[in-house]
């Protein structure tokens, strides 16, 4: 009788092992092409994005295999919002606050002047509203993005010459990201947007005086210490950044409940990634950006506050001019609102 039972409870085992291997083949492949916004070599920025492919493969077993190309390899890397949403591209890494051009709100989704530090900004991306209002504003476009990478505070800026007033800053050329270029628009700072492989000739041709692009081991990573000298804290535009893998809605919606599992996952993982390395590799490169005579400054509260006052201004006014953006930054900001109680008690 024992043996019976035990044969009986082995067959149903086999069979429920085939039904879930019947299961998973039935899964169409998945064999995309990922055009990346930053350099596969760039320290987490193109890493990450290098990452997600492997482990998609690896999560999946092979079921789903995305081929990561470099910035240009398919389409210039400020262009894969529009070849995502035609479908000559697959899937994109990127980070939201490339596309202002294309909806101001998507700024939001990237990273917040005196905005929220990664706990507080994933708090309100998963639980507070934020990643339903993404998609809402993608969805128009025909593109799914998922949050897939964050890292913490990056620097405000590379200069020639060092920064004593706002006054300083009237006049300067500056490569400037997001939401902040808008900030220092105000300042007397005129801006624009270089890729991240395109900043380093710029600044060395003088067709921009500074930049700023992110964190000391990434801007380690891209030379601008050659060029320019002065590096400022704190990054007051970007205090945590997010980052994203972009998907044609088309192709995200054929996909499979498991594999649209995997990937939301994967990108769960790249986000933990992200932020953990980003925090452990900052101290060693700030050691060596001293050691060839980068000059680290902290700017000054009298100028922070200018720049805080602002931000307060350009908020203000895109609220009026965007109802998306509107929306958005109220969510964030009544999120805010209710998450400082805790900051101010559970925080040292």
């Amino acid at each position: 009788m024992k043996t019976k039972t035990f044969l009986t409870a082995a067959a149903i085992a086999i069979t429920a092992g085939a039904v879930n291997v019947n299961l998973h083949a039935a899964d169409d492949p998945v064999r995309w092409k990922l055009a990346s916004t930053y350099s596969s070599k760039l320290v987490q920025l193109g890493t990450l994005g290098k990452n997600l492919t492997e482990k998609l493969d690896r999560v999946s077993g092979g079921n789903i295999k995305i081929k990561f190309f470099e910035p240009h390899a398919l389409v210039p890397p400020l262009e894969v919002f529009d070849a995502i949403t035609e479908g000559s591209v697959d899937a994109a890494y990127s980070t939201p606050g490339y596309w202002f051009g294309k909806e101001k709100s998507l700024a939001l989704f990237a990273a917040v002047p005196f905005g929220p530090s990664a706990g507080e900004y994933i708090a309100w991306i998963y639980h507070g509203g934020g990643h339903e209002l993404m998609d809402k504003v993608y969805a128009k476009h025909g593109i799914k993005s998922l949050i897939c990478g964050l890292i913490a505070p990056e620097a405000s800026g590379w200069f020639r010459k060092e920064i004593k007033t706002v006054d300083d800053l009237r006049g300067l050329k500056m490569r400037f990201f997001g939401l902040g270029a808008k900030v220092m628009e105000k300042m007397g700072v005129s801006t624009q947007l270089i890729a991240g492989g395109d900043i380093y000739p710029a600044l060395e041709r003088g067709s921009i005086d500074a930049t700023e692009f992110s964190m000391p081991a990434i801007d380690l990573n891209l030379g601008f210490h050659q060029i320019a000298k002065h590096y400022y804290f704190p990054g007051w535009h970007q205090q945590s950044t997010l980052f994203e893998f972009m998907m044609n809605r088309d192709k995200w919606n054929a996909l499979s409940d498991t594999q649209r599992a995997q990937i939301e996952i994967t990108c769960g993982d790249s986000v933990r990634e992200g932020l953990a390395e980003g925090e452990a590799i900052q101290g060693r490169a700030l050691a060596e950006l001293k050691s060839k005579g980068v000059q680290i400054h902290r700017w000054p509260r009298s100028i922070l506050n200018e720049l805080e006052s602002a931000w307060r201004e350009v908020a203000a006014e895109l609220s009026a001019e965007d109802p998306l953006f509107r929306e958005a930054w109220e969510s964030l900001s009544a999120f805010r609102e209710e998450y400082a109680v805790w900051r101010e008690l559970g925080y040292l």
